[in-house]
């Protein structure tokens, strides 16, 4: 707020008419009474009515700023929080849970409304009506005055102790909240997988459960927010009872006057209301305070990331960034281990493992065992917090980062089209390649299809590749690796995931020839795409449990050549698979040639 100089205004606006229409109350007291008494004429009445006509104004007032604010706040709050995360990037991201930050951003947020429309105002109200009415209970009747001095402080003594529960409860509600949202929102993006492996049905459940779970938080912070309103409502009508008692049998003696007993009765109640309005608001404002809450932790949290300087070993000097090495690197990992922030378990767990240049490497083990985390080091996503990572004997984090990541060809699970034209999203890492070029990755990569799109390569994808299979998808991603004839060193994240038949076939066999003269790492589960590999490495919670080369046969020594010869590249190792490879190859130009079938 403070950063924003219209979100200052909207607020000072916002107090201002906030506290002035609860002074006008005190106008409003003395008008009424003393026409209800007989001591003004009945002329007052049109300055009464003038005074609830200001308070209106100010009541509407006091609404628009207060929109205005909260929609200031919430703007300048989601821009930070975003440009915070982008500029984290896919390392640091990982750390957050991707719908659990979108529920933040979204529905969390807006949450705040309550707190600076209605909160905010309530407490400016709070800490001057008060006084200003018993500075007036003491001016016309000291005996009131010192009872609602004494009562007064029992209705935020009250809620105070309601509210450190409130707060407690409303913060299990928003985190319930919060992974109902991510939970759900990972679940959708997962389905075609779930689907295909009849999990389905059973995340179907988890869902019902978090769901319940958030309905019983939910239920809780209500059922607290309910006592505690009857709480302050009690107190405030006992207090108001001590008031209204004894004025009542004084009037009855006649030791007071009926104008001053009406003022006192008119303004008593207006002492313990900007209490009670402030308790009440407060419960309505929780959610959005521990949304904002949890902002701030990202912020920080991430901010404290981001500074924090990255460990390097003793062994390794720091210096002036190196270029990448040319041709097919050796790239080595020596006792890594990667923790992600917030994490308990490790990702990486001191591994250590080879790849020599133009080895073809497939990961396999389960879901959440590290594999994607190795291809991040390896990308330079991600730094390890114990160990280092070799490319040709030389640390990567003294190498330059984009000298390095022009080196490399990067094949997503779920690659990402952008709403661009098919050959600008070819030449995403190659903006100087020619449309001949463009064409040659395409047939590289079995992305016959394109021919037959309405406009050919200039045919517009829509944002996230709308309109295309993920078999289409994915040929895309793999042509754009082939438009880098210079990388050297190939990395695949499960590119045959969610994929048919016929066109895993096709994106098996443009990976073997994508592969050939490359040091390649595939993270694999389908048994084609394991076949690619020379190696083959198991890793489990992190661990690499099993390592098993291939015994490579006379087709692929043929092909390949000697070790350290020219890299002519090696297909698929072993006899079956060289005839499956074969077979991959032609169902693939079968693809190309426009007979895709399944997704």
């Amino acid at each position: 707020m403070r950063a924003e100089r219209s979100v200052r205004r909207h607020l000072a606006v916002t107090m201002a008419a906030a506290v002035l229409a609860g002074l006008l109350v005190l106008v409003q007291a003395e008008l009424l009474a003393g026409v209800l008494s007989g001591r003004f004429a009945a002329a007052a009445l049109a300055a009464l009515a003038a005074v609830v006509c200001v308070r209106a104004l100010l009541a509407w007032t006091q609404g628009v700023f207060a929109g205005r604010t909260a929609t200031g706040v919430k703007s300048a709050l989601r821009h930070r929080l975003l440009a915070r995360l982008r500029e984290l990037g896919p390392e640091r991201l990982a750390a957050h849970r991707s719908g659990e930050l979108v529920t933040l951003a979204g529905r969390g947020l807006d949450g705040l409304d309550a707190y600076l429309t209605g909160y905010l105002p309530a407490i400016a109200v709070a800490a001057v009506v008060p006084v200003a009415v018993l500075v007036r209970l003491f001016a016309a009747d000291l005996a009131s005055a010192v009872i609602v001095l004494v009562t007064l402080p029992l209705i935020p003594v009250f809620g105070a102790l309601v509210g450190m529960t409130t707060k407690a409860v409303t913060e299990r509600q928003y985190l319930a909240l919060s992974r109902l949202g991510g939970h759900f929102l990972d679940v959708v993006r997962g389905l075609p997988t779930l689907r295909a492996f009849g999990r389905a049905r059973y995340q179907a459940g988890v869902i019902q459960q978090v769901a319940d779970a958030h309905r019983s938080a939910t239920m809780r912070t209500l059922r607290v927010a309910f006592l505690s309103s009857l709480v302050l409502e009690l107190c405030a009508s006992l207090s108001l009872a001590l008031v209204a008692v004894p004025i009542g049998l004084r009037l009855l003696g006649g030791s007071l006057d009926l104008t001053t007993a009406l003022l006192v009765l008119l303004l008593a109640p207006e002492a313990y209301l900007p209490l009670r309005a402030m308790g009440t608001r407060f419960h309505a404002s929780m959610e959005g305070v521990a949304a904002a809450d949890a902002a701030f932790a990202v912020l920080d949290r991430s901010a404290a990331d981001q500074d924090e300087p990255v460990r390097r070993p003793a062994a390794v000097p720091a210096g002036t960034p190196a270029p990448a090495p040319a041709g097919a690197p050796e790239i080595r990992l020596e006792g890594v281990t990667v923790r992600y922030p917030g994490r308990d378990a490790a990702a990486l767990d001191d591994v250590s493992l080879t790849i020599g240049p133009r080895e073809r490497v497939a990961l396999v083990g389960e879901s959440g065992g590290g594999k994607s985390t190795l291809l991040h080091l390896v990308l330079g996503f991600v730094q390890p917090s114990e160990g280092r990572v070799l490319i040709d004997g030389t640390d990567l984090r003294d190498l330059d980062p984009a000298s390095w990541r022009a080196r490399l060809a990067f094949v997503a699970q779920r690659p990402h089209l952008f709403a661009t034209t098919v050959a600008g999203n070819i030449r995403l890492g190659a903006p100087s390649a020619s449309l001949e070029e463009v064409r040659r990755a395409a047939d590289a990569a079995y992305a016959g299809f394109v021919a037959g799109l309405p406009r050919g390569f200039d045919t517009v994808v829509g944002e996230g590749g709308a309109g295309f299979s993920a078999g289409q998808r994915q040929r895309i991603a793999l042509a754009r690796a082939f438009c880098r004839p210079e990388a050297s060193v190939l990395l695949l994240d499960e590119p045959t995931a969610r994929l048919d038949g016929r066109s895993e076939a096709a994106v098996v066999a443009a990976t073997g020839d994508l592969a050939r003269g490359r040091t390649a790492v595939i993270v694999a589960h389908r048994p084609a795409m394991i076949d690619l590999a020379d190696r083959v490495v198991r890793l489990h919670e992190g661990r690499v449990v099993s390592d098993t080369t291939r015994p490579a046969t006379t087709a692929d020594r043929v092909e390949t050549g000697p070790p350290g010869g020219s890299p002519g590249g090696a297909g698929p190792v072993g006899a079956p698979a060289r005839d499956e490879t074969a077979g991959h190859a032609r169902s693939g130009r079968q693809v190309a040639d426009g007979k895709e079938g399944g997704r």
